[in-house]
């Protein structure tokens, strides 16, 4: 038997280790305590046992340097310096380049709201700018060696389809605002009812539109409106439909559920939504002449300079100064059956000339006050065969429907934009109701 105060070999390898890591390796060691655990003889003096256990070298790399990335909005008012405060970029070369740079000019351009992003190092210095323009295309500025170089990347858009509705109460911007449509899409709007709805004199108070259109994105922000699928309009009770159908690879329209075309011949007006200060009357009162006469066409008070589109395709015959049209541009079409008449320009389209084809909306000509005329308006007339008809309320003509090979894929692909507009006009009349 062995004596009480001999341990077991299994005793002596019972050992607890308790190794404590130093946190901060400025001593290059760590310290390991070992103590000798209790047990049932307890004639065994405890020792505490010190040793010093060499730690590997660690290789001493080069450390990167630490990037930030930061977002701001642009604000209304800013400078770029105010802008790379917010970023957080203190470097004066950035601030130069960012400032002068003609390359760097979409940045100062850029409208309240647009977002910026920067890169930057640990000490401030600007590594990298991002934002989208104003035409939603990507532009990124990079610190290349001591300067600065900007590059431009085609924005990769998103469509996204939103649906708004809305009320006339005093006028068709004024109602298209509230609904939180955009002003490009609401000249869409204007455009596609313009051969039914005369927006000069036929709005009422009360009149209503449901308009179902593409928003484009980019990164997440929106960029640009697209193209309105599908939009109704109803005018003193009546309700005007159109959805776009695509005809070819190339080319669509609108058309009215059962396939008719929504394209006039001719558009209604040549000027969105200006004042008609003067209409086709028989007998007028002259207030540069002083008599009475014949008033053959639609005078538009609009300010000078505002843009005048022509009324539908067709060859210029006529640029240039006339009598007391003052300048003007007369314009054929149909081979000769209908022609129109826009007077008192301040000047002409660039390079606009006699026997020009023009196509319907292009822009021809500028408002002005030139020839017989008290203030700046435009003087259009509409004429068949030669003869001055009165352009708001002569019977336009329409253009193609869909043709017969089309009409069944038209009613399938069309089907789904006219239940939308379908549910959000049976809510409205609900809601108002």
């Amino acid at each position: 038997m062995l004596p009480q105060n001999t341990l077991s070999q299994a005793h002596k390898l019972k050992l607890r280790w308790l190794v404590t890591l130093s946190t901060v390796p400025l001593l290059g060691v760590v310290t390991a305590f070992g103590i000798m655990p209790q047990t049932t003889f307890n004639t065994s003096e405890q020792k505490t046992i010190v040793e010093e256990i060499a730690l590997p070298v660690i290789a001493q790399t080069a450390s990167t340097t630490a990037t930030f990335w930061r977002n701001e909005r642009v604000q209304r008012g800013d400078t770029v310096a105010d802008l790379l405060t917010r970023l957080g970029v203190e470097d004066d070369i950035a601030s130069n380049y960012l400032r002068n740079n003609k390359a760097a000019e979409s940045l100062r351009q850029l409208a309240p709201g647009k977002e910026v992003q920067s890169e930057i190092a640990a000490d401030g210095s600007l590594l990298a700018l991002r934002y989208l323009n104003n035409d939603g295309d990507q532009i990124v500025i990079e610190k290349n060696g001591n300067d600065f170089k900007t590059g431009l990347l085609p924005a990769q858009l998103e469509q996204r389809v939103f649906m708004r509705t809305g009320e006339i109460k005093n006028s068709l911007y004024a109602a298209t605002d509230a609904a939180g449509l955009p002003d490009p899409v609401a000249n869409q709007m204007a455009d596609i009812f313009g051969g039914d709805v005369d927006f000069h004199r036929d709005l009422r108070k009360g009149d209503r539109f449901t308009v179902v259109y593409e928003q484009n994105y980019s990164n997440g922000e929106p960029v640009r409106s697209g193209r309105i699928l599908s939009a109704e309009f109803v005018n003193q009770g009546h309700a005007y439909r159109a959805v776009y159908f695509q005809t070819s690879s190339t080319t669509g329209n609108y058309y009215t559920p059962d396939g008719q075309s929504m394209h006039k011949a001719f558009l209604r007006s040549p000027i969105e939504f200006s004042r008609i200060s003067s209409g086709f009357s028989s007998s007028r009162f002259h207030p540069i002449l002083n008599k009475w006469r014949s008033h053959r066409g639609v005078d538009y008070a609009a300010p000078t300079g505002t843009k005048i589109k022509v009324t539908s395709d067709g060859v210029v015959t006529l640029v240039g100064q006339q009598h007391g049209y003052g300048n003007v541009i007369m314009i054929s079409h149909s081979g000769g059956h209908y022609s129109t008449v826009y007077g008192h320009l301040s000047r002409f389209a660039a390079g606009l000339h006699r026997g020009q084809h023009v196509s319907q909306g292009e822009i021809i000509g500028y408002v002005g006050m030139t020839g017989l005329a008290t203030g700046p308006h435009l003087h259009y007339e509409f004429k068949i065969d030669g003869t001055q008809r009165d352009p708001l309320r002569v019977a336009l003509p329409d253009g193609a429907p869909v043709s017969a090979a089309q009409k069944t894929a038209f009613l399938e692909t069309t089907r789904e934009l006219n239940d939308r507009l379908s549910m959000l006009h049976n809510t409205r009349l609900a809601k108002l109701d």
